[in-house]
């Protein structure tokens, strides 16, 4: 995942974040937190993590393997058990470098006959270059991917199975797993196309179809399992629905999960949310990390390298993002 919106202005305070990697600033008046109850039910961290141990055991989930498609018969199938209505939406893409990438936009179902809705998201290919690897004889290597794409799906599968045993809500929940987030242009290239990125989420948005009810708000979550990871206000969040970043930071101040979510800005992210800002015309925020004083990426310091594996997944961080969802939906 490569990202990018910055202001001329800004880029001494947040760096460049599309083509050259992220920074954070740690700035800002600090907004008045509502004081609510914690809520809702138990997010499972360990079955989440499990979640993501499955979809790495099949291998990268780059475009047009074996792996992939094994990965998506299995994602469906655990939306399936959960008791989603489950759709492939099936998208012969192009690739930065003219490769035709066969994309499938999973998208899960939670009681679609409720006339109001809410989104959650996540990517779930992998990268298929390490390309911000510290080792240049990584770079044409594939990415595991078990922070950037299967945790935040682990963490939507785990959504999907609390949802099950706890059918309280009186809205309906749809969660999309966007294909081809991450077929970006490889810094190796020396090419740039900020398009080359989320193309599975630009398709999704592009034939959006509202299917009868009212989506009210959408979450994305991208590399939501990260060891020490800390969840800025992202820019773009802000700029589109300020109102809900307020309401999501709060729920995980309310939840327990302040050390995770400070009340600070972050970069502006290109990320899947734009697309469905911009094109479906749903209010979505991303939930994505910032760690400022990383060298190596302000991602994380396994962002598109060979080190974004199981071993690098944090149970803890888990359950900051999971409950906090909970804490979100259950909220009256």
């Amino acid at each position: 995942m490569r990202k990018d919106r910055l202001l001329a202005a800004a880029l001494a305070c947040i760096g460049i974040l599309l083509f050259s990697g992220a920074s954070c600033h740690r700035g800002g008046d600090k907004p008045v937190v509502i004081e609510v109850t914690p809520t809702g039910p138990e997010f499972n961290a360990d079955s989440a993590f499990a979640f993501c141990y499955a979809q790495c055991e099949f291998g990268p989930r780059t475009m047009n393997s074996d792996a992939h498609e094994q990965c998506a018969q299995w994602i469906m199938g655990k939306f399936e058990q959960y008791g989603c209505q489950v759709e492939a939406q099936k998208a012969a893409l192009t690739g930065y470098d003219g490769t035709m990438l066969r994309a499938t936009n999973i998208i899960a179902r939670h009681h679609p006959e409720r006339p109001q809705h809410i989104l959650l998201c996540a990517h779930w290919d992998s990268r298929p270059w390490a390309d911000n690897d510290p080792d240049s004889t990584n770079w044409m290597k594939p990415v595991m991917g078990a922070n950037d794409g299967a945790s935040g799906v682990a963490v939507m599968i785990e959504m999907a199975r609390l949802l099950q045993e706890n059918d309280s809500l009186d809205v309906g929940v749809d969660f999309v797993c966007f294909d081809a987030e991450d077929w970006g242009v490889p810094q190796w290239s020396h090419r740039s196309d900020e398009n080359s990125w989320a193309l599975g989420s630009q398709y999704w948005a592009t034939h959006y179809n509202a299917q009868g009810y009212e989506t009210s708000f959408g979450i994305l979550l991208d590399m939501v399992g990260g060891q020490a990871a800390e969840f800025y206000k992202e820019r773009m969040s802000l700029k589109y629905a300020p109102q809900l970043v307020e309401r999501v930071w709060n729920a995980a101040h309310a939840a327990g999960y302040s050390g995770f979510f400070p009340m600070t800005a972050g970069g502006y992210i290109t990320d899947d949310h734009l697309p469905v800002n911009e094109r479906a015309g749903i209010p979505t925020i991303d939930i994505i990390p910032c760690y400022p004083d990383n060298e190596a990426s302000s991602f994380g310091p396994t962002w598109h390298t060979v080190n974004d594996d199981m071993q690098h997944i944090d149970k803890s961080t888990l359950k900051a993002v999971g409950q906090t969802l909970v804490q979100v939906l259950f909220t009256k």
